[in-house]
């Protein structure tokens, strides 16, 4: 800091001695105007003194041209530069010093201006990160307090041993269970968000078949969904192998947060999901359909934002941690993909999967859509 000062101070010393300076200038062309009448009035040889005079005046021309020219691109920008950065100082980052002359100066200028925007989209970030941390603590501690007061609710029933019938009993231990699995699922969802937050997930990334991946993994949830009377179809439009590079653990948690989302905020009796899977040129894509209750269009471009809620006054139970659509997202774009959500409200709603196709599969798709080559 007193580097700075003293830096600035001498900054400032010789801004004032180069005013005085020029302040000095009349003076001195004066001085040059009455030595130049007295040797014309006292020399023998007038011509020798004409062509010192005009030798002095063409000095005195350059001269003043050279301080011009040096105070518009030098002194002038320099005077601006320290006026910006005492407003850096003051913690205005909005500032902007305007130079068009094409010279060193003006590389310093811009060098300041994208300093002070990059200074201000620092602070911008910052503000936003203490937003949403805020924002985070305040919605785990509610998302915690409240299954821990139901937990604390019926534990102290059950010791007061007041509910009496084994039924009640087993009602008020069901009841326990399902919150303690929803702060443990609350819990491993933060885990995971923070660890993606912090790009500290570790991925195993292997070339993978798309379709034999999806043909598997969707088998699975048609016999669990067939269970509980959910209509589940599933389409493979792939004709070949396509290979992707992907986490095979992390992709599925992706795509089980999707259908997640879609059986806690579809209809109870009557909930169907449709999945496609097709190949986009160099992309592979994923589609989930369901004949939920779809989202509204202006809560639609939040949903991936972590702990929104479309229904906010939904019970505990159903709604879920507010996670699990922001760590698919997540989860999607390390894949080096892409994730998208369009809807009808009333009419359901389509969350598309996109992922690009390994290089074989380019070089693959490449020699079969053009034989010529």
């Amino acid at each position: 800091m007193k580097r700075f000062r003293g830096r600035r101070n001498h900054h400032e010393h010789f801004l004032r001695h180069y005013k005085m300076f020029r302040l000095l200038r009349p003076a001195g062309v004066l001085f040059n105007l009455v030595v130049f009448y007295l040797l014309f009035i006292w020399a023998v040889d007038k011509q020798l003194v004409i062509l010192f005079g005009t030798l002095l005046i063409l000095k005195e021309i350059a001269h003043f041209l050279f301080l011009l020219r040096f105070d518009r691109r030098t002194i002038q920008p320099m005077i601006k530069l320290k006026q910006g950065l005492d407003e850096v100082t003051q913690g205005n980052y909005l500032v902007k010093v305007e130079n068009s002359l094409p010279n060193d100066m003006a590389i310093v200028l811009d060098s300041f201006n994208q300093m002070t925007a990059k200074l201000h989209e620092g602070e911008r970030l910052q503000a936003e990160y203490e937003e949403n941390r805020k924002a985070l603590l305040a919605n785990i501690s509610h998302d915690l307090k409240t299954p821990i007061t139901a937990i604390q609710g019926y534990v102290e029933a059950l010791l007061d041993s007041s509910p009496g019938t084994g039924e009640n009993r087993e009602k008020y231990i069901r009841t326990i269970y399902h919150n303690t699995v929803y702060v443990n699922k609350l819990i491993d969802d933060l885990f995971l968000f923070a660890k993606l937050d912090m790009q500290k997930l570790e991925f195993q990334f292997k070339r993978t078949d798309i379709g034999a991946f999806m043909d598997d993994l969707m088998e699975e949830y048609g016999f669990d969904y067939h269970e509980r009377n959910i209509v589940f179809e599933y389409q493979n439009s792939l004709k070949e192998p396509v290979w992707v590079d992907l986490d095979g653990k992390r992709l599925r948690q992706a795509i089980n947060n999707i259908l997640n989302n879609a059986l806690n905020h579809g209809p109870s009796q009557g909930l169907v999901l449709e999945a496609s899977l097709s190949r986009q040129g160099e992309l592979i894509c994923l589609d989930i359909r369901d004949n939920g209750p779809g989202i509204p269009a202006e809560k639609l471009p939040f949903i991936f934002d972590r702990f929104y809620r479309i229904d906010q006054e939904r019970p505990k139970e159903i709604a879920g941690t507010g996670l699990g659509l922001a760590i698919a997202k997540e989860l999607v774009e390390a894949h080096r993909g892409e994730i998208t959500a369009q809807s009808v409200e009333h009419e359901g709603c389509c969350f598309s999967v996109k992922l690009p196709v390994s290089e074989d599969g380019k070089r693959r798709w490449t020699d079969e859509t053009n034989p010529d080559n």
